[in-house]
């Protein structure tokens, strides 16, 4: 017999696990969460320093990657995803930003009705257990717990000095009324561990809530459709082909690759290119993989003998063995980093009226998202294009359900995207130049030849990849033939199918795709809320 209930989701990542834990908060509404990693809830997890066996890694990391990148001299990218309860929220670098608000009102303005920034602050809110900030921006008492760093780092001092020195303003709340400026990142955790999205949303309700039934281990590999409505999922657990039926809804929350291409696996997307992979179109919805977006980002690095970074060499080995005594004692100190601990956002030109470009300041020198070890300990600082005009996409490589995606974020494919990173390169140069800085750095391990312009564009198309941020394949909108789903979220032409993730996004906000996620679960659990009390 076929198990049945009121939803199926598909992917426990951010948005899944938000959407998933606040409509099984009614006991008279069955919800069953399928997702094709473990559990996470082990060390490896909640540690927040064990971050890089995960990022670098196939654990808990579905680990994709790219086709040849053309503005990356054919260079092929990395995107490391999450895989089990909590998606990336699970092995990401838990830094709490929520983007712009003119990100939000421009995506209302698109004719995306209830997504202004005055819509959405509320579910942010909602979400939020801020240990630290409160008033008009902040939330207590939300299912994710937001404070500061326990690393005791006192580079994230030496930071702010130099943020000082090179004239740009300090910021203490990148979610308050404004962004721009430089500072110390909020995390997602609570005393000193990792705080996935599932921590927050299912772990705790996991053999509590009769009408929430979790299967792990379980990869979907269609949705099953009666007509135009999605009444059910197919699904892999282990070499079983299993079912589950949905009476209401069937929501799809597998992240801006996998809900693309578990539509087109289904039959949704362009029926020409299904076609060809012998796959009978359903519907026919050119926009299912298109308007693919993420933040280019490059890496500057430095070694230094200062006895406050992670690496390998006998003193940061030794740091981390007193490290984990230390975390194990007090859940404090080095194992406690988010290694991404200060950033910030900034105006590549004053004129602009929103930050272009973000920064992360990492306590550790990190190469190729830490696949390339080096001897020895250092640092590094991220700059990455917070709205690039490049728009990639996302397709089929076979009509295997098991085979990973062609994605294609198409980095620098559009000129005006290298020129500002060119400006961005400049500015966080700037920063690294200060007295402060400088006196961390023993060598300049990537940039040290880099002196013109020319110098700028070559590095960055040489070494320039993700900051981990995709979104926009199932992009929302309204007479946009390019739209996959309507402003509450359900795809056009079809029935009884949401999707819930970052792939959503119209357009790519300013900042960390993490906590908006969660926002959109928490949204579209309020929408269908609404629906199913008016009947």
């Amino acid at each position: 017999m076929t198990d049945t209930f009121d939803f199926v989701v598909v992917g426990a990542g951010s948005g899944g696990c938000a959407v998933a834990g606040r409509l099984s908060e009614d006991p008279a509404t069955s919800v069953a969460v399928l997702d094709a990693g473990g559990k996470n809830d082990n060390w490896v997890v909640t540690t927040p320093g064990a971050i890089i066996l995960m990022l670098s890694s196939k654990l808990n990391n579905w680990a994709f990657d790219t086709v040849p990148q053309k503005g990356l001299n054919g260079r092929i990218g990395y995107q490391p995803r999450g895989k089990g309860l909590g998606g990336s929220s699970a092995i990401n670098a838990m830094v709490y930003i929520r983007g712009h608000r003119a990100d939000y009102d421009h995506w209302a303005s698109l004719g995306n009705t209830g997504w202004s920034y005055a819509d959405v602050l509320p579910y942010f809110k909602r979400s939020e257990n801020n240990t630290e900030l409160d008033g008009e921006y902040h939330g207590k008492g939300g299912p994710l717990n937001v404070t500061g760093l326990q690393s005791d780092n006192p580079v994230k001092e030496t930071f702010l000095q130099g943020a000082r020195e090179a004239q740009f303003r300090i910021r203490d709340d990148f979610n308050g009324a404004e962004q721009e400026g430089l500072g110390i990142y909020q995390v997602t955790q609570r005393n000193g561990e990792r705080w996935s999205a599932a921590r927050g949303y299912i772990h705790p309700h996991m053999g509590r809530r009769p009408n929430l039934r979790i299967e792990t281990q379980a990869q979907a590999t269609r949705i099953i459709f009666e007509g135009k409505r999605a009444v059910g999922v197919e699904y892999m657990q282990g070499k079983e082909k299993k079912v589950l039926r949905a009476r209401r809804e069937v929501i799809l929350s597998a992240g801006a690759f996998q809900s693309p291409q578990l539509l087109m696996l289904s039959g949704v997307g362009d029926a020409a290119a299904l076609g060809k992979h012998g796959i009978a179109s359903v519907h026919d919805l050119p926009g299912v993989g298109q308007n693919l977006q993420d933040h280019p980002d490059f890496v500057f690095g430095f070694s230094s003998d200062a006895p406050y970074f992670s690496g390998l060499s006998w003193s940061g080995i030794g740091r981390i063995i007193k490290g984990i005594g230390q975390y194990r004692r007090e859940r404090r100190g080095p194992m406690t980093s988010n290694v991404a601990e200060c950033g910030g956002f900034l105006k590549t030109r004053p004129e602009l009226d929103v930050p272009d470009i973000q920064l992360h300041f990492c306590m550790a020198m990190v190469e190729d998202h830490g696949r390339k070890p080096r001897w020895g300990t250092g640092f590094s600082c991220h700059v990455c294009l917070l709205r690039p005009a490049s728009r990639g996409s996302v397709w089929l490589n076979s009509a295997d359900p098991l085979a990973a995606p062609a994605i294609d974020p198409n980095f620098f494919g559009e000129d005006s995207d290298v020129e500002t990173m060119v400006a961005g390169f400049k500015m966080t140069k700037r920063l690294l130049d200060t007295p402060a800085l400088r006196t961390l750095q023993q060598k300049d391990m990537f940039t040290s030849d880099v002196r013109t312009d020319d110098d700028i564009r070559s590095i960055l198309r040489a070494r320039s990849d993700t900051v981990y941020h995709p979104v926009g394949t199932c992009r929302m909108g309204t007479g946009d033939p390019l739209a996959v789903v309507d402003p509450k979220l359900r795809v056009h032409g079809l029935e009884a199918l949401r999707v819930v993730d970052a792939s959503i996004m119209p357009t790519l906000i300013g900042g960390n795709t993490n906590a908006p996620t969660i926002m959109i679960g928490e949204k579209a659990a309020d929408m269908i809320r609404a629906e199913m009390r008016a009947g």
